[in-house]
């Protein structure tokens, strides 16, 4: 895609799931990756399936949710690779419990990774790409966002917060040269989901119902959202800004 070799990202969660094969495909376009993620070996993991690559990856722990250490990353991304020019907040969690079932130490962990860690982010690069007038975001939020999701009361809630933080952004960084967007995945197989479903005692069922229910026929796998991570942060996408864009197989279809 034009536009993206050479570009220095930095990615969330990319120890696995969708973020390592993000990680993996923006390398692939020559792009030099930053992984931002608690999960260090993880990311190391990732960078040595990238080797190969047109580009480069190197590994940071971070705790997203952490502001300070946001900050420090970032610092420590941009001293050692340069400038940051991309950024795609990948990284999420949650665990499916009814929402009375709930308590304010599980609403503070599921807000703290998937509202608190992407503003942390936002608020840390924003200021840096808008001083040097140019900045490509992508957040991954979530079909839950768009229409819930039974069991993810509080994630579905967060992931609604960041469509709309993202579009609102998208306004007000428009004439600063950063264009903001979202891609909204529908359900996934992935260690997230594995433990999903583990955590349910009907979660093979649940796996079999959502399939069934898809248009396509079959879950996401963490290879069906790079291309579109990818398009939305090269020059191809130059002229798109606050859309959302669900990758679903067709589960939900927004026209």
């Amino acid at each position: 895609m034009r536009g993206l070799e050479g570009r220095r990202v930095i990615l969330t969660g990319g120890a696995s799931g969708i973020g390592r094969a993000t990680a993996l495909r923006l390398m692939e376009e020559g792009c030099i990756v930053g992984i931002f993620d608690l999960d260090l070996a993880g990311a190391v993991e990732t960078i040595n399936q990238g080797i190969n690559a047109k580009g480069q990856g190197f590994a940071f722990s971070c705790d997203i949710s952490d502001h300070k250490a946001v900050t420090a990353a970032v610092d420590a991304f941009e001293t050692d690779v340069g400038p940051v020019e991309l950024l795609a907040n990948v990284a999420g969690w949650d665990r499916p419990i009814a929402f009375t079932e709930t308590d304010l130490q599980f609403w503070d962990k599921v807000i703290s990774i998937n509202l608190y860690g992407p503003l942390n982010l936002h608020h840390v690069v924003l200021p840096r790409m808008a001083q040097r007038g140019f900045g490509r975001v992508v957040n991954v939020s979530s079909d839950a966002g768009r229409v819930g999701s039974s069991g993810e009361a509080v994630y579905s809630a967060c992931k609604g917060g960041i469509i709309a933080f993202t579009k609102t952004v998208a306004r007000e960084m428009a004439r600063k040269g950063i264009i903001l967007n979202v891609i909204a995945p529908g359900p996934t197989d992935t260690p997230l989901f594995d433990e999903f479903a583990k955590s349910s005692p009907s979660g093979g069922k649940i796996a079999e119902g959502l399939a069934r229910a898809i248009p396509l026929g079959r879950l996401g796998l963490p290879a069906d959202y790079p291309g579109t991570i990818a398009f939305l942060l090269s020059d191809d996408a130059a002229f798109i800004t606050g859309q959302t864009i669900s990758v679903s197989g067709g589960l939900t279809m927004h026209g």
